[in-house]
């Protein structure tokens, strides 16, 4: 009777279900479970259970055995290697064991009802392994990153570079945007994620400015930051959060900003070099009587402004220093063990237009002393001394004085040197250019407005 009603149960189930009956444990089951027999049915069919399951039966005697001992066994999850199919493959069971006894309180075999779960177990297992990699490639992600739950936005996950952009060590997971970061809040932000939950548009910006309390004290800094919201959803479509991402671009774009600037320099003084340059060919051919003398003289020329260059660059900041471009002068115009040049002047800055027309000058200058002044004859001497002058010391002023030379008077004709000495000092506001053809020697006084002549133009 008790076997009757079981089959009668069984065979009415849709639900894999099997019998283990009597002293050789003969087994019975449905159509469901016949499924999972592969290749074993329908041979095992009214057969001792051991003969259906011998690949894996160190695993099932102890259970088919409890059942015969009147204990039941139920498991979620039992796995095991079969061969059922002629190979061996991975295999999950959700099952029961329930002894059947008769009247009398006696065990007569078992009753089992029995799912096959290896396909959702797999399942699981991919999307877990999936998930895993997920964070990994989250955790690896040279952005910030974070996961936000509900419509409060809660923190689900943050990688180590969204705990960097924030600042570290705060305690943000499980709690949302407003308290986790609540400096954000009258910014605008939540406002943002709001609207990104309520509707699931993206949104995306670059070089958004955020104040963040991430200082070595937690005190607020600006800091830049490229910013995607975007909306998550479950398999019916439905918002469930927010995933973020966010990359401070703060020093990215000081970096750009500060290249933008340096070329915009080099243009301007490079178009200030070629507009010199011009100025001295011209001036030089001119007034040269031949081309061989314009060749000389506007080679040295350019020389000179090259020299005074290199020492711009070495000056850092387009600045050069007074005391350089005189020593410049000396090195080529003076005899270092029979020096004819006194120098005396502190130690001032010079900005690159000027420098380079005070270098052009003194060059000028001396050509002219050699060829003509104090530096033509053995015993003349050259005097030069700068300094601030004006009641509100607010003008740069040198003074280049020649003595014991040849008696000096007014030139007949102007040539290019003297017109490019006449010229001033490019760059400088207010510069005056005043020349003595004094009987005891030249006398040249450069001035020009303090301020714009230390100027970096």
């Amino acid at each position: 009777m008790e076997l009757q009603t079981l089959v009668n149960v069984m065979l009415g189930s849709l639900q894999p279900m099997l019998i283990v009956w009597g002293p050789q444990q003969i087994t019975l089951y449905n159509d469901g479970y016949a499924q999972m027999c592969g290749n074993r049915h329908p041979a095992a069919f009214g057969h001792p259970f051991r003969d259906l399951w011998f690949d894996i039966w160190d695993a099932v005697d102890p259970i088919i055995s409890a059942a015969y001992a009147g204990q039941g066994t139920s498991m979620d999850d039992i796995q095991f290697i079969m061969h059922r199919k002629g190979y061996p493959e991975e295999t999950h069971f959700s099952f029961s064991y329930t002894p059947v006894r008769d009247q009398s309180g006696v065990v007569l075999g078992m009753f089992c009802a029995c799912t096959e779960i290896t396909s959702e177990i797999i399942m699981r297992r991919e999307q877990k392994s999936m998930q895993e990699k997920l964070l990994q490639i989250f955790e690896m992600s040279p952005a910030g990153i974070a996961t936000l739950s509900g419509p409060n936005h809660v923190f689900e996950f943050a990688n180590e570079e969204y705990y960097s952009m924030i600042g570290v060590g705060r305690d943000i997971i499980g709690r949302s945007v407003a308290e986790a970061v609540s400096e954000v809040v009258g910014q605008g932000f939540i406002d943002l994620l709001d609207a990104v939950y309520r509707t699931g548009e993206p949104f995306a910006a670059r070089g958004v400015p955020v104040e963040l309390n991430r200082g070595p004290e937690g005190e607020k800094q600006k800091r830049m930051i490229d910013l995607v919201y975007q909306a998550m959803r479950d398999p019916s479509g439905e918002i469930t959060g927010i995933l973020v991402q966010a990359q401070d671009v703060t020093e990215r774009l000081a970096e750009q900003k500060h290249r933008e600037l340096i070329s915009h320099e080099l243009g301007h003084r490079l178009k200030n070099q070629l507009a010199m340059v011009q100025a001295i060919a011209s001036q030089t051919l001119r007034s040269a009587d031949d081309l061989d003398t314009a060749r000389k003289t506007l080679s040295a020329r350019i020389g000179v402004l090259s020299a005074a260059h290199d020492t711009v660059i070495q000056g850092g900041l387009g600045t050069s220093q007074v005391h350089k471009l005189v020593n410049q002068m000396l090195e080529v115009h003076d005899d270092p063990m029979s020096s004819r040049f006194t120098v005396a002047g502190p130690n001032m800055r010079v900005g690159s237009r000027p420098s380079l027309s005070l270098s052009l000058i003194l060059h000028e200058l001396a050509t002219n002393a050699v060829k003509y002044g104090a530096l033509s004859v053995p015993d003349g001497r050259v005097d030069i001394r700068w300094h601030v002058v004006g009641q509100a010391a607010h003008r740069f002023e040198l003074v280049w004085t020649e003595t014991g030379g040849p008696s000096v008077a007014m030139p007949q004709r102007v040539g290019s040197g003297s017109r490019l000495i006449k010229a001033g000092l490019a760059g400088a506001a207010d510069s005056r250019v005043d020349i003595s053809y004094d009987a005891g020697g030249l006398r040249c006084t450069i001035s020009a407005d303090l301020s714009s002549f230390q100027q970096e133009h």
